[in-house]
């Protein structure tokens, strides 16, 4: 009889198992979107699942009863559903899943030349959303890109993972890139922050390591890509209002103003589609009355050195800029897939340059005798443009600008330049060769400058043509594994005599090694000719000179990466960390030095004979990591916070110390350890070894906003040893004016943390207020020898935001 039982049963569960019966339906996000390739799988048995196919349709076969199903998709939260089957019918079942990060996945975030998303990029890169950059009242662009982690702004200078030391903002290694085209001076290569029009951007992505395959000459050791925004569905006008001032400076004896130290200015903005037009128009107004100084000469110096070069007053150092943009892009009715427009952006400027502090006490927020310059600029580029996308002939577009700058410039140092830019570039996508895609294209640079400083070639007129064509590979394999491979051709000339031509190559690849989980992989090559400025700049300004170098040489870099990026959700915190190492070796370095390149024969006559050079140094590596953390937390119904948090450590290291690159007229010999403060670890000049970036901020029931940044500077190890030779000569001298930083050096080297903090309030969702500090702990401290940075500031905010009603694009 037990065994009949037993018989029994077993038949009956045979029996349970084999009937069976089908589940199917349509996969979408949020907001209705078809999810292909989407995988549903059985929870007790995972090897029972489908695919959704491209119409976001899947279905299978599953026991009968209770059954868990198991949706997953990359950039999507898992979900869990319990389906009743029923033996031998199907049931249809829709599934809708959310974003993995809501606050990030609310705007696809599509970055690179290919539109791609950024868990496919092969490349590390961080993307900065408008939101931030209104936040934190920005008045011009480089504030917030100075939150990026590993990309640091020293006085006006970008440096990505340590790739740059410091040479006063001239020959950048940091492609700055606006609309797919350079904004990069001409003649010196200097990134000209405040022309960027912070009030209407759409993203900001930030690509780390050598890029120059797809970004140009100058991305060394990484690019910044700027993208202005076009009108949406519907019109916006919104007008932002600012005020604020300085406070006094947190050091004994160091106020020096009797005007009010304030900072006043509003930017606006409006955009919308009228028919086939798209209009954008912005503009910026700022007012700064400055937190430096005019200079101050001792009574003895002035009897044989009078400053009548630098004699400035207090109103004369107040900066003030108007700036005007706009874009215009026009969507052909006859031609389906043709626009072509024009965009544009204007700007006067009136501002100070100051190169070094008084002194080391209560001179640190003044300027000393000659090293500080008035500017009055007017700069403006115009960007015509076509664009032609076709269904099964790919996209065409070009891209041209003429971008012109006249720097009027106390002390004889006026300039101007004028660069014409044009790039044409194909895209096309191969679907039935592994998803190939291509990119390739030619562009073409030339610079037309003149200016008296630049004489060093024998003429104050120069011409620099760049030519280069360019090509890149991007194949998908198995919807997992992507692989990338590029190339550029450069063509250099300058003058008609000096050329240069260079091949430069990059690979990488991405493979998706789980959900949420990214693997990557990257090698890319660059190279930099260098500026008219760094070979033929021949000027003396008080004190010193700058003297030319025509047999300057290019430089160049290679970097290699491994990283992961991988999806975390903790609790009611979603984002992703991102851990990179990274090997870059640079050749031919240029740097800054100071030394006697002439006989000194007067010492009133010093500036014809000491003073900077530009000069090929060497070779070096830099090695490190590089992690962040970036994403969202619901705290509660109506709480939530985003935040990005970033560390990027580096080990920048001379590969040639002992390497004679100059010798001056005293017959100095110039390599690593003779000009090195402290060349015992071999450690390059100007570099923090750790870097700490970090910005979190919390909303609550959509209406009050607070936020804090944060970062945070390891001490400086290493810097040119002149400083203090120069130091103790001119305290030795009592004809020269006293320059002294050593003590300062030595009693700040420590690190230092600096803290933002803001607070908003929305009204109503045209109306929103904000009082926004930065260094609001009034911290002492300097980034770069003899340059002090601003003491805390308070900003009050206004800002009028109205959205119309919808208009439908037509064409």
């Amino acid at each position: 009889m037990k065994f009949l039982f037993s018989v029994l049963a077993l038949c009956l569960t045979f029996v349970s198992f084999a009937q069976t019966g089908r589940v199917k339906g349509i996969i979408r996000d949020e907001k209705g979107v078809v999810l292909s390739g989407a995988s549903v799988i059985y929870r007790k048995d995972v090897t029972i699942g489908a695919l959704s196919d491209e119409q976001g349709k899947y279905e299978l076969e599953v026991p009968s009863g209770n059954c868990r199903l198991i949706c997953r998709f990359t950039g999507m939260v898992t979900d869990t559903l319990t389906v009743q089957i029923i033996p031998n019918q199907t049931v249809t079942v829709d599934i809708t899943l959310e974003f993995f990060i809501k606050e990030i996945k609310q705007v696809e975030i599509k970055v690179g030349k290919f539109d791609k998303p950024i868990e496919e990029q092969t490349v590390t890169m961080v993307v900065i959303k408008p939101e931030l950059i209104e936040n934190k009242n920005t008045r011009s662009i480089e504030t917030a890109l100075d939150q990026t982690p590993g990309l640091n702004i020293l006085d006006g200078e970008p440096q990505i993972r340590g790739g740059s030391g410091f040479t006063f903002g001239v020959g950048s290694k940091v492609a700055i890139i606006v609309d797919d085209m350079p904004m990069l001076s001409g003649d010196a290569g200097r990134p000209e922050w405040g022309f960027i029009p912070v009030e209407n951007i759409s993203q900001i992505e930030v690509i780390k390591g050598a890029a120059s395959v797809l970004s140009g000459s100058s991305a060394l050791s990484g690019s910044v890509h700027i993208r202005t925004a076009y009108p949406k569905a519907k019109p916006l006008t919104k007008v932002n209002l600012y005020s604020g001032a300085y406070s006094a400076p947190n050091h004994p004896n160091a106020k020096w103003n009797s005007m009010y130290p304030g900072i006043h200015g509003g930017n606006f903005l409006h955009s919308r589609i009228i028919g086939n037009l798209d209009l954008v128009i912005g503009g910026n107004i700022n007012f700064d009355h400055g937190y430096i100084g005019p200079p101050k000469t001792d009574s003895i110096v002035a009897t044989v050195f009078p400053d009548t070069i630098t004699n400035f007053t207090e109103k004369q150092l107040i900066s003030k800029r108007g700036r005007l943009n706009f874009n215009l892009r026009y969507r052909s009715k006859k031609i389906k897939g043709l626009n072509y427009g024009v965009n544009g952006n204007v700007m006067l400027m009136h501002t100070n340059m100051p190169l070094a502090w008084l002194n080391d006490s209560s001179g640190l927020f003044k300027a000393y005798p000659g090293a500080i310059f008035l500017q009055d600029q007017f700069i403006f580029n115009v960007d015509p443009f076509v664009n032609f996308f076709t269904q099964t002939d790919g996209k065409h577009h070009l891209r041209t600008r003429i971008l012109h700058v006249d720097n009027k410039m106390s002390a004889n140092q006026s300039n101007n330049a004028t660069t014409y830019f044009g790039d044409y570039m194909f895209q096309k996508s191969y679907p039935d060769l592994k998803n190939l895609d291509f990119i390739g294209g030619i562009t073409s640079t030339f610079t037309n400058s003149f200016a008296n400083i630049y004489v060093g070639s024998g003429s104050p007129n120069n011409q620099m043509l760049n030519v280069s064509a360019y090509a890149q590979l991007d194949s998908k394999f198995n919807k997992s594994l992507i692989v990338s491979a590029g190339g550029r051709l450069e063509y250099f000339r300058l003058n008609d005599t000096i050329t240069a031509t260079k091949p430069i190559f990059r690979a990488g690849a991405s493979l998706k090694l789980y959900q949420e989980t990214y693997l990557r992989g990257s090698y890319g090559q660059g190279f930099r000719f260098p500026t008219i400025t760094e070979r033929f700049i021949k000027t003396g300004v008080g004190n010193f000179g700058v003297f030319p170098n025509p047999n300057l040489k290019p430089e160049s870099s290679w970097n290699a990466e491994i990283g992961i990026k991988q999806g975390l959700k903790l609790g009611k915190v979603m984002g992703y960390l991102d851990i990179a190492g990274f090997w870059q070796e640079y050749q031919n370095t240029i740097e800054y030095m100071f030394g006697i390149w002439h006989e000194l024969t007067d010492v009133q006559a010093l500036s014809s004979s000491a003073g900077f050079m530009f000069l090929n140094t060497g070779q070096s590596r830099v090695t490190g990591l590089d992690a962040s953390f970036t994403g969202a937390a619901t705290i509660s119904k109506k709480t939530a916070m985003t935040f990005m948090i970033g560390y990027n450590y580096i080990v920048p290291k001379t590969l040639t110390p002992d390497y004679v690159y100059a010798t001056d007229s005293l017959n100095r010999v110039f390599s690593y350890n003779s000009t090195s403060l402290d060349p015992s670890k071999g450690i390059l000049k100007y570099r923090f070894l750790h870097n700490v970036k970090a910005d979190v901020e919390i909303v609550f029931a959509k209406k009050l906003a607070v936020g804090i940044s944060a970062k945070y500077f390891s001490r400086m190890i290493n810097m040119d040893a002149i400083i203090k030779d120069f130091e103790e000569l001119t305290t030795q001298q009592e004809i020269l004016q006293d320059l002294r930083y050593m003590d300062f050096f030595n009693s700040h080297r420590f690190g230092n943390w600096i803290f933002d903090a803001r607070v908003s309030y929305n009204v109503t969702d045209i109306h929103k207020f904000a009082l926004i500090g930065s260094n609001i702990l009034n911290r002492t401290y300097s980034l770069r020898p003899l340059k002090i940075e601003a003491p805390r500031t308070i900003m009050v905010q206004y800002t009028f935001r109205l959205e119309g009603k919808e208009k439908k694009k037509e064409g």
